[in-house]
């Protein structure tokens, strides 16, 4: 212990990290309970965030002069765009879905893929720790493991959610629907594929329906696929194909009715 506590890299505060990302989500997108009804008010939490934040950058990188900060700040715009349109998608695409509001409080999908685009912003930046900590919280909390490494375009579309596992070099296109279970994975893992693409990719337009396994890094799944429930996937699949898992299921009466029932003891 004295020699793990003597030798670590870096002095955070993990509960910390995660805190922030999870009440800056309820701050932008209106889940306080407390109304910020004045735009003084907005910007006053805003700079409070970004004090926050810029305490948290500094245990983990050397960069003092604060220009992460102003990077990842000067991003929120176009994130939050995105994340508009990820909450309409769903709403538009969940016929259980009755309004955006529904989607922001309560979808496990929605916090998982907005803590991913926060976290994918610090990962294109190349800043430690951080994005997997984030990444993983919402893991924690939703049951949806997405690296913050991963490539997903506009209008993802995660439902349920539980079990889904995205992987690092995974390229999901604009539009994809993802239901539970599903895996972007890799065929192989072992160290030395860390800088090689070990996921596959996903065009546009494809649906992915429960526990479907999609492996490989040369494997892709072209735009308008439809991807059926419990299939293995480890070769490319053309444009416009549907892929299923062709089982047998067998139905018998429970009640045969005057068959005779006889015991052998």
């Amino acid at each position: 212990l004295h020699y793990g506590y003597a030798n670590r890299k870096y002095d955070i505060d993990k509960k910390k990290i995660e805190g922030f990302i999870d009440r800056f989500f309820r701050f932008i997108f209106f889940l306080e309970y407390q109304r910020c009804s004045e735009i003084i008010d907005i910007e006053v939490r805003l700079n409070s965030y970004k004090t926050e934040f810029k305490e948290i950058l500094h245990s983990v990188t050397e960069d003092q002069d604060d220009s992460q900060t102003e990077v990842f700040f000067q991003s929120f715009p176009r994130i939050y765009k995105s994340l508009e349109d990820d909450a309409q998608s769903i709403l538009d695409n969940d016929p259980a879905a009755q309004s955006l509001e529904e989607v922001m409080f309560s979808y496990p999908g929605f916090f998982a893929i907005a803590v991913y685009r926060f976290a994918h912003e610090l990962y294109k930046n190349k800043v430690p720790l951080i994005p997997r900590i984030w990444t993983e919280f919402a893991h924690s909390k939703t049951g949806i493991d997405i690296n913050p490494g991963a490539k997903i375009g506009a209008n993802f579309f995660i439902d349920h959610g539980t079990g889904i596992v995205i992987g690092e070099t995974a390229i999901i296109g604009d539009d994809v629907k993802i239901y539970q279970g599903v895996t972007l994975g890799a065929l192989s893992v072992t160290k030395d594929l860390q800088h090689i693409k070990r996921h596959p990719t996903i065009e546009n337009n494809v649906v992915i329906y429960a526990n479907a396994t999609i492996l490989g890094g040369e494997t892709i799944i072209g735009e308008n696929s439809v991807i059926g429930g419990n299939v293995w996937i480890t070769e490319s699949v053309n444009p416009n194909s549907v892929v299923f898992h062709k089982g047998q299921v067998t139905v018998k009466n429970k009640f045969p009715g005057k068959e005779p029932i006889i015991f052998s003891i």
